[in-house]
């Protein structure tokens, strides 16, 4: 017969020394999220009990036309500002991996940006893109081109969003910087010998040899930008909003998903439909992160040449 295992004495104190954080684990994590979940099936404020309404929530928020002006402005930030900042950090840590004086110097340049505060930094950015006396625009008249109101005109706040992401990609730097160094030597050595330039390096032993690298990155900048919050809700606050507090920037062109949800809990005073809205958004991000993470899967095959 199978003899039973007894629990042992180190089992126990594995698990006491394991039980603060699965306590904190339960009481933080698992627990809120499980409230949410009900709250996003009632109708439930600060003041009042929470209230059975089924899929009200789910039903009002998909007839909602600020639900949708948010999902799109954040899909656009998403897929158009993640693969610019990918580029912009591969490049500069393709610079910085060559040997020059003042390499030390120069990477902490780059990354400095991705320790200043971000509400900080975003004021400063604000005074950047301001039309009249703004750094951005100054710079554009030398070159004698008149540039635009970037946070007043609809058609460039995104893009100015873009440029104030590009500004932060220190820390992807320093991860690809990382794994660019990882590359053996000896691959580009044979290249060398077989004539192959610079270029052909880069495409046919750089990039597959960094690929998973890149697409782990591409997964956070993902779920970072569909977190995207606290530079729209510092520049909404600083150009006075609208009466109520609840702003998107000119036309919403700036209302991103996470603001949205914001102004529903603690504007609207609508927590059930802001759970809803966490919920649509925990669902949209695990979907993207299963395609990507498969995609990885190939992209990383392929490279590998199986």
């Amino acid at each position: 017969m199978r003899k039973k295992k007894c629990i042992t004495r180190g089992d126990i104190n594995g698990l006491l020394f394991a039980l603060p954080w699965l306590i904190g684990f339960l009481l933080l994590s698992v627990y809120p999220l499980s409230m949410s979940l009900y709250y996003s099936f009632t109708e439930f404020n600060p003041v009042t009990d929470p209230v059975w309404i089924g899929l009200e929530n789910y039903i009002s928020l998909f007839k909602d036309p600020r639900f949708y002006k948010s999902l799109q402005n954040t899909c656009f930030y998403a897929f158009i500002a993640t693969p610019i900042n990918l580029i912009t950090a591969l490049v500069l840590a393709s610079l910085i991996s060559r040997h020059f004086r003042g390499r030390g110097l120069v990477r902490t340049v780059f990354f400095l940006p991705s320790v200043i505060p971000m509400v900080a930094a975003t004021m400063v950015w604000i005074w950047m893109f301001d039309p009249t006396y703004g750094f951005i625009n100054n710079f554009l008249k030398w070159f004698s081109i008149d540039g635009p109101a970037w946070l007043i005109n609809p058609k460039t706040t995104k893009w100015a969003l873009v440029m104030m992401g590009m500004w932060g990609t220190g820390t992807t730097m320093l991860v690809c910087l990382a794994a660019l160094q990882d590359v053996p030597g000896s691959y580009y050595e044979s290249a060398q010998m077989d004539g192959a330039n610079g270029v052909q390096r880069f495409f046919f032993i750089t990039l597959p040899c960094v690929a998973h690298v890149i697409v782990y990155q591409a997964i956070l900048n993902l779920i970072n930008a569909f977190q995207y919050f606290t530079q729209v809700y510092v520049i909404t606050t600083a150009s006075g909003g609208s009466t109520s507090g609840a702003s998107g920037g000119p036309e919403n062109s700036i209302l991103m998903y996470p603001l949205y949800l914001f102004h529903n809990a603690f504007i609207y005073q609508k927590m059930g439909k802001a759970s809803a809205m966490a919920w649509i958004l925990m669902v949209i991000v695990g979907l993207l992160t299963m395609v990507m993470a498969r995609l990885s899967d190939k992209a990383v095959s392929n490279a590998g040449g199986e």
